[in-house]
């Protein structure tokens, strides 16, 4: 999608009072690729704007998120990136990639979109999980970083939450990558994270399990080797120049099956990564801690992530923003 591009807006088949965008991109291994742009306007004319950037095996279905950023003046955008969620297509291998640096270009499109023809001139990027780790790298070489503002990373993937014997496996399979980039992990148990979350389950989320199965999808040698060579770009620093906010559960939480810890802390991730791969981000980064907080913050339990969305914005609104608003001129 090139900036001149207008993007045609629908309603979205998922989210009532959502519209949304199919955007195109060349083929690649897969065939044709496609993202797609979601996007709620904030009740009253505004520039600023957040673009919500969901994690793996995942998709936007948050309509919480959207209403706290509408409420706070806001234009609120996500993404669901190529081969998840509403962007995924018969014979794709769902959530593949095999650089995270595939998704920049819809990153890119977006921020496009945002700007140019919805004229928002203060954005906010805010990414969960592995869309966290994307977001980072994106925010400091980005082809249009420069339109970002400030950068929301919720529970980051900064590194495996793994044992040294189980690492050198995924390092081992990534290893083959070249050879056979659709090698798999082996998968049995339901995700423990995944049903304490989903309203069927041990959670209060209705989310669709076609696009964020209980099993999760098939993990790949070339999806781990894209994750590892991201978490090595990480490592040896970036220079992101907006100021960022990292933002974490207190507790890591482990185990092959289900127990009531799973609804108190980070299911997926080492909370000690979170912290430790953040000082590689830039000069300008806060770091905070949740206690109670789930792997994906806004869905913790409702005590726990209001005090996420307090957070989130009284720091936003510690930053210099320009003091006028304007129409944002968006359909």
């Amino acid at each position: 999608m090139q900036p001149a591009d207008e993007p045609t807006w629908c309603p979205d088949v998922v989210l009532p009072g959502f519209e949304a965008a199919t955007l195109h991109f060349p083929d690649d291994y897969d065939g044709p690729v496609y993202a797609t742009l979601v996007r709620r306007q904030a009740q009253e004319p505004t520039h600023r704007a957040v673009l919500y950037i969901h994690g793996y095996t995942d998709y936007f279905f948050q309509v919480h998120l959207a209403d706290e950023f509408n409420a706070h003046g806001y234009n609120f955008y996500a993404l669901d990136l190529r081969k998840y969620g509403r962007s995924l297509r018969g014979g794709q291998h769902p959530n593949y990639c095999r650089d995270i640096g595939e998704y920049f270009a819809e990153l890119s499109a977006a921020l496009r979109i945002m700007a140019e023809h919805d004229a928002n001139t203060w954005i906010v990027l805010c990414g969960h999980s592995t869309g966290g780790l994307t977001s980072a790298l994106y925010a400091d070489a980005g082809a249009e970083r420069h339109r970002i503002n400030a950068l929301v990373l919720n529970s980051p993937f900064f590194a495996f939450n793994l044992n040294r014997r189980h690492l050198t496996a995924v390092q081992a399979l990534a290893g083959v990558a070249d050879a056979l980039p659709f090698a798999q992990l082996p998968r049995s148990r339901p995700v423990p994270y995944i049903q304490s979350i989903h309203a069927d389950h041990r959670g209060e989320w209705p989310f669709d399990l076609r696009w964020r199965p209980l099993h999760g999808f098939p993990i790949y040698a070339g999806w781990l080797r894209a994750i590892l060579r991201a978490h090595r770009r990480l490592r040896a620093g970036l220079a992101i120049r907006c100021p960022v906010l990292v933002m974490h559960a207190a507790a890591t939480v482990t185990g092959p099956e289900w127990h009531p810890g799973f609804q108190s802390g980070d299911g997926v991730l080492n909370v000690k990564h979170i912290r430790e791969g953040s000082r590689y981000l830039g000069p300008n980064v806060t770091v905070t801690e949740i206690k109670d907080g789930l792997h994906d913050l806004v869905l913790s339990r409702p005590d726990v992530r209001a005090q996420v969305f307090a957070r989130i914005f009284d720091w936003l609104a510690e930053l210099p923003q320009p003091l006028v608003a304007r129409d944002s001129g968006a359909a």
